[in-house]
């Protein structure tokens, strides 16, 4: 699914670097269409949510597990996940996907991200 546009009330979720610079993939998107702010890497940024992706790993995960806490306790919103960390990155959804399992019901995974979680 290619998110080219967002509703009131969703959220695109986006591989960011740490220093927040969006300059490139889906966080220059975030950043030129959905509110992503130049110099913030994680959190909710308009209609966006940035993760670090290009910190390692470790970095990653605790930031995913952040997100799906928050998305939890914000049920009024409907959280659109990019393949995160797939791109710049270079990661396979296989090393990740699992970072997004027991995600809440207004959490909408890539095709890629399910596939991996359901096995």
């Amino acid at each position: 699914m290619r998110i080219d546009s967002l509703k009131p009330g969703e959220v695109f979720v986006f591989g960011s670097n740490s220093s927040g610079a969006h300059g490139g993939g889906a966080a220059r998107f975030a950043y030129d269409r959905f509110g992503a702010v130049w110099g913030q890497s994680e959190g909710l940024q308009g209609q966006s949510y940035g993760i670090d992706t290009m910190s390692g790993l470790r970095v990653f995960e605790e930031q995913a597990g952040r997100f799906l806490v928050f998305a939890q306790e914000h049920s009024e919103l409907r959280f659109l996940v990019t393949e995160v960390g797939c791109g710049i990155a270079g990661y396979t959804p296989d090393q990740v996907a699992g970072f997004f399992r027991g995600a809440s019901d207004n959490v909408v995974l890539p095709e890629s991200f399910v596939a991996v979680l359901e096995g």
